[in-house]
């Protein structure tokens, strides 16, 4: 482990394919394109934002034995550990007692220097790793999982490539998750840096997760008193202040969508095109499902209007877990007018 020349850097992420889905498309009335990041290599789309901060940290102090750390057990902790070991450096993850054996499995897999439970909250985990670990360790870097402007800058990356694989046709919406708003302020800084600051986004939160559009109706930050949604990975109780400013600019429409349709969501993307991601990420996803709701937050939206769905991805999720999502939610609502013309409309359970 150590440092590299910065010429020998090589990039932790990865251009992913942007595809599109005649299943989805049939489902929601317009054409949808889905911009693949559960294809990054830790998952997700965090290997931008945070690959983009380890870059930074790197050519800052390219001669230090540099030693990354998040307080993340979900997929801001995979994304630093992939990252850094990809370019030959260390990276600890502080997580909370309350994290499954799933996800610390997933982190030790992909090569943390270690795995430290600690504190019965994420903040409890943070407040430990940032008093006790990185108090001990002068080559430290703590590695924030959304509120920086370099995580802001990695994630806007995905936008000049969906300008590239796009071509000519400009889309009509970008539709993304927002947790503590680092994919959603990366989108938008990167639609107003390719010229397409006119294309409407869509930002995605679920019941019990919503502290952006509680933001948002309360006029200033808030701060939510817990996490109630089964989206884990959007459980930011308070979303960046930045994210805050950029969803109160005009072009930009706040979601919210109940556990059940984010989780339909994802068995229904699962039988419709082969691809798993978590609740976190099916809430954008539901968005296609739900035609009426598109039509009426993207005017003008005709069969040939372009949408794209940011598949963020995401770790913690499982084939047991969809069947549990599934058995659970499937037959609350489950199919709606024309779903049967795509694959999930068979598949879904009656009742």
């Amino acid at each position: 482990m150590g440092s590299m020349p910065e010429r020998e850097l090589p990039q932790p992420w990865i251009e992913t394919p942007l595809i599109e889905s005649a299943a989805l498309s049939q489902a929601a009335g317009c054409r949808i394109f889905l911009k693949l990041e559960n294809l990054q290599p830790s998952g997700s789309f965090k290997s931008r934002g945070i690959g983009n901060l380890i870059l930074s940290s790197i050519r800052a102090r390219p001669t230090a034995p540099l030693h990354f750390y998040s307080s993340s057990g979900g997929n801001a902790g995979l994304a630093c550990v992939t990252a850094a070991r990809s370019l030959a450096y260390r990276a600890t993850v502080v997580v909370p007692r309350s994290t499954s054996a799933f996800m610390i499995a997933k982190l030790r897999a992909a090569g943390a220097t270690a795995v430290v439970q600690a504190g019965a909250s994420w903040a409890e985990a943070d407040a430990h790793l940032r008093d006790k670990v990185l108090a001990r360790d002068p080559d430290g870097v703590y590695v924030p999982p959304f509120d920086h402007p370099a995580v802001w800058t990695g994630a806007s990356s995905m936008v000049r490539e969906m300008k590239a694989q796009l071509g000519s046709e400009r889309p009509d919406a970008v539709v993304c998750s927002v947790g503590g708003g680092g994919l959603f302020c990366g989108i938008v800084e990167g639609l107003r840096r390719e010229g397409w600051s006119g294309v409407k986004v869509l930002a995605c939160e679920t019941e019990g997760a919503a502290s952006l559009r509680g933001s948002l109706d309360a006029g200033e930050l808030v701060t939510l008193e817990a996490i109630t949604s089964i989206a884990s990975s959007l459980g930011a109780k308070r979303v960046a202040a930045r994210a805050f400013e950029y969803a109160r600019q005009e072009g930009v429409s706040s979601v919210v969508l109940s556990d059940a349709q984010a989780a339909r969501a994802c068995w229904r993307l699962a039988d419709d095109e082969r691809l798993m991601v978590e609740p976190a990420c099916g809430v954008s996803v539901a968005v296609c499902y739900e035609e009426e709701l598109l039509r009426g937050l993207v005017q003008g939206l005709g069969k040939e209007g372009r949408v794209v769905i940011v598949l963020c991805g995401g770790s913690n999720v499982s084939l047991e877990m969809l069947m549990g999502w599934r058995e659970r939610f499937g037959g609350v609502e489950a199919v709606v007018d024309g779903a049967a013309d795509v694959p999930s409309g068979v598949t879904a359970p009656k009742g």
